[in-house]
């Protein structure tokens, strides 16, 4: 998995101004802004401070104990997407509607509460909300529920530790020859698919990011990191396809980091007595699985951002 450092190190290259002001020129000319000029000279500081403040938030997530991880790794992740939101949305924010977090996280029953199966809700406002239309074209998300378990299964690295507790695979690797991807048996059989059907499937899933030639699936030149719900194994530089195809099915990976980081984040301010039971006495499959989970996080987000960035140029 490439290390925090090395991701830093290339979003260094957007902390000169005269480099920021030259991209998001570049960025609003692609969407054909009159003033490119004018607001990529406004926005390059603000651009620059979002990820450095970023910066802090994650290595200082690094040094610090697991109890209040979820909550450095939230907002440094929030300044980091509000670095992305910029190079799309010139004037934002244009209202303070755009500034809360856009979700909500259910009311805890104190007995037999499992991490797993809780969930979050989708407000019509918010920063989720925007970023997701803005940077990912996904709209209509107002009100959608989603398990924590759902959103966990969808990201690949977290398939060994699937695998480890709950005997339960939850992504199946595929090969990549040039563009060129290929499946393996396994794949059919569980989709209950023919190869042909499965990459007409995906051509739709993925909105024509794949390509179907001569009977083989290929990415497309602009496909950049993940194209849901193919996703990009960033330990093992692979892609693979999801085994659960639930609600979290195409959720964009940025998005998904969002949402789990959203309510840890919230566990950890508010529900106290839990957060610190289960940390202290590991007393259910939780633990693991969280800790799995911030651990990946103090690398995956950045590297999302990094890619989402890097597309522009």
């Amino acid at each position: 998995m490439m290390s925090p450092l090395s991701v830093w190190e290339s979003l260094s290259c957007f902390h000169s101004a005269e480099m920021a002001q030259k991209y998001l020129k570049k960025c609003y000319q692609k969407i054909s802004l009159n003033e490119a000029d004018v607001q990529s000279y406004n926005n390059c500081y603000p651009f620059i401070y979002y990820l450095e403040q970023g910066e802090l938030y994650f290595k200082q997530a690094l040094a610090t104990p697991l109890s209040i991880q979820p909550i450095l790794l939230f907002y440094g992740y929030i300044h980091l997407i509000k670095a992305c939101i910029l190079t799309i949305d010139p004037f934002y924010p244009q209202n303070t509607s755009v500034l809360a977090h856009g979700v909500t996280s259910r009311k805890r029953k104190k007995q037999q509460y499992s991490f797993l199966k809780d969930e979050i809700k989708i407000q019509k406002n918010g920063l989720l909300s925007h970023f997701a239309k803005e940077m990912f074209h996904v709209k209509h998300l107002e009100a959608e529920k989603y398990q924590m378990g759902e959103l966990l299964s969808q990201i690949p690295e977290m398939d060994d530790t699937f695998k480890l507790i709950f005997n339960k695979r939850t992504h199946i690797p595929l090969s990549l020859n040039g563009k060129i991807l290929s499946f393996p048996d396994e794949i059919l059989h569980h989709y209950h698919m023919s190869e042909e059907r499965l990459h007409q499937f995906l051509k739709e899933k993925t909105e024509n990011k794949v390509d179907v030639q001569d009977g083989q699936l290929s990415l497309q030149d602009s496909v950049y990191g993940e194209i849901p719900p193919i996703r990009l194994n960033n330990k093992t530089s692979q892609y693979s396809l999801s085994c659960d195809r639930t609600q979290a099915y195409t959720l964009p990976e940025p998005i998904i980091h969002y949402l789990l980081l959203y309510n840890l984040s919230m566990i950890a301010r508010y529900e106290t007595e839990w957060w610190s039971e289960l940390l202290k006495s590991n007393s259910s499959d939780d633990y693991p699985i969280i800790k799995n989970f911030l651990y990946l996080s103090l690398e995956k987000p950045p590297a999302l951002i990094k890619n989402y960035l890097l597309s522009n140029l």
